[in-house]
C-alpha cells in the first residue's frame, strides 16, 4: 500500500502541475504575425506589339503622309494593344473575386477558431478554480488517502481520467491556436494578393483607355469617305487571310462537316443570338461583350463554366488540332492569346472583334490562329 501511495503521489503532483498551466491569467494569444513580404505579380504585363509600318516614328521614303492602309494598320495595332490590356484587366478581376471569396472564408474560420479558444479558456479556468477551492488538489485525490482498497482504486482511476482530460485540453488549445495563426497568415497573404490585383486592374484600365483614345483620335480624323474605305480595306485584308488559310487545306478533312455536341450547339446558338451587339472591354452581356466575355457566357448558357479570359481559356482548356475542331470549340488568336472566337462550322467563327465593332461572323482564318481549345 505504501508503494501505491508513493506512485499515486507523483500522479497527483503531475495533475496539479498541468492544471496550473491553464489557471486564470495564463496567456493564450496567437503568435503575432510577422509583416508579409509583398507578393510578386500574378502575371506579367502583356508586351505591347511593335508599331506597324506607317505608325508614328516610321516614315516613307519621301516622308509623305501615311496612306489609308497605313492608318488602318496603326489603328488595328492600337486596338490590339487595348484588347491585350483588356484580357489582363479581366484576369485581374477574376483573381480579385476569387481572393475576396477566400478572405471571407478565412474570416469565418478565424471567428470559429477564436470562439473555440474562448471556450477552452473557460474550461481551463473552471478546472483551475476547482483546484483552488480544494486546496490545490483535485477532488478525486482525497480518495487516494483512504485505506479502503476499492475506494483507492476508484480514486486512482479518476485521477488518471483527470490527467488525460487536462492533457487533452492543453493539446486542443495548442492546436486551435496554431490553426488560428495559420488562418491569420493566409488571410494576410490573400489580402496582399487582392491589393496587388486591384493595382493590376487600375494599370490595365489606364492602358485600355489610352490605346482606345489614341485609336479613336486617328479614326475620327478621317473623312466619312475615308472611314468607309477603311472598312473595305479591313474586309479585304480579312478575306485575303481567310483565303490563304483555306489554301493550306485546313478544312479538307471532316472539320467542315463536324457535328457539334448538344452543349456545343447550345453555345453556338447563344453566341449567334448576340450578333450586332457592341464590343465593350470587360463586358459579359447582356447588352455588350468583349471577346472572351462572349465565349464564356455562351458556354455558361450551355451549362458549362469555363475560364473568363482568352489567355486562361488557352491555358486551362483541352487543346485539339485545328483539323479536328467542331462547332462550339474556341479558336485562340495571336501569339499572346489575346483574342478568341467560337467556331460555328464551315470555316467561320462568331466573335466580338474590338472596340468600335459589333459581335459578328468572320472567317476562322482571318486572323493568326494560335490554336483550338474544347470546353466539352
Amino acid at each position: 500500500m505504501n508503494r501505491r501511495r508513493c506512485a499515486t503521489a507523483a500522479a497527483i503532483s503531475l495533475v496539479c502541475a498541468l492544471t496550473a498551466l491553464v489557471a486564470p491569467g495564463a496567456a493564450f494569444a496567437a503568435t503575432p504575425l510577422a509583416p508579409s513580404t509583398p507578393l510578386a505579380p500574378l502575371f506579367p504585363a502583356a508586351p505591347e506589339p511593335l508599331p506597324p509600318t506607317g505608325a508614328p516614328g516610321a516614315s516613307g521614303a519621301s516622308g509623305a503622309e501615311k496612306s489609308l492602309e497605313e492608318v488602318r494598320l496603326e489603328i488595328e495595332g492600337l486596338y490590339h494593344q487595348a484588347v491585350s490590356a483588356t484580357d489582363a484587366y479581366n484576369l485581374a478581376e477574376e483573381e480579385t473575386e476569387r481572393q475576396s471569396a477566400e478572405i471571407v472564408k478565412l474570416s469565418q474560420e478565424i471567428v470559429k477558431g477564436q470562439a473555440r479558444i474562448d471556450d477552452l479558456k473557460l474550461r481551463a479556468g473552471a478546472a483551475a478554480r476547482a483546484q483552488y477551492r480544494s486546496g490545490g488538489l483535485p477532488p478525486e485525490a482525497g480518495l487516494l488517502l483512504t485505506n479502503h482498497p476499492g475506494l483507492f482504486l476508484d480514486g486512482l482511476g479518476r485521477v488518471q481520467q483527470s490527467l488525460k482530460a487536462t492533457h487533452d485540453l492543453l493539446k486542443d488549445l495548442k492546436r486551435t491556436q496554431s490553426e488560428l495563426a495559420s488562418y491569420n497568415k493566409a488571410a494576410s497573404a490573400q489580402w496582399q494578393k487582392l491589393e496587388a490585383n486591384r493595382l493590376k486592374q487600375a494599370e490595365a484600365q489606364k492602358r485600355i483607355a489610352t490605346k482606345i483614345a489614341a485609336a479613336e483620335k486617328l479614326e475620327n480624323a478621317l473623312e466619312k469617305e475615308e472611314r468607309a474605305r477603311m472598312l473595305v480595306l479591313e474586309r479585304e485584308a480579312a478575306n485575303r487571310a481567310q483565303s490563304a488559310w483555306l489554301s493550306t487545306g485546313a478544312l479538307k478533312t471532316t472539320t467542315g462537316n463536324a457535328k457539334a455536341t448538344t452543349g456545343g450547339q447550345k453555345a453556338v446558338e447563344f453566341a449567334r443570338a448576340q450578333l450586332g451587339k457592341p464590343y465593350a472591354w470587360g463586358a459579359e452581356g447582356p447588352g455588350s461583350y468583349d471577346c472572351s466575355g462572349l465565349t464564356s457566357e455562351a458556354w455558361s448558357a450551355a451549362g458549362k463554366g469555363i475560364p473568363r479570359t482568352s489567355q486562361e481559356q488557352w491555358r486551362r482548356l483541352p487543346k485539339v488540332p485545328v483539323d479536328q475542331m467542331r462547332p462550339g470549340d474556341l479558336i485562340i488568336y495571336h501569339a499572346d492569346a489575346s483574342h478568341v472566337g467560337m467556331y460555328i462550322g464551315d470555316g467561320e467563327i462568331v466573335h466580338a472583334p474590338r472596340p468600335g465593332r459589333t459581335v459578328s461572323i468572320a472567317g476562322a482564318g482571318s486572323m493568326k490562329i494560335l490554336g483550338v481549345v474544347r470546353p466539352d
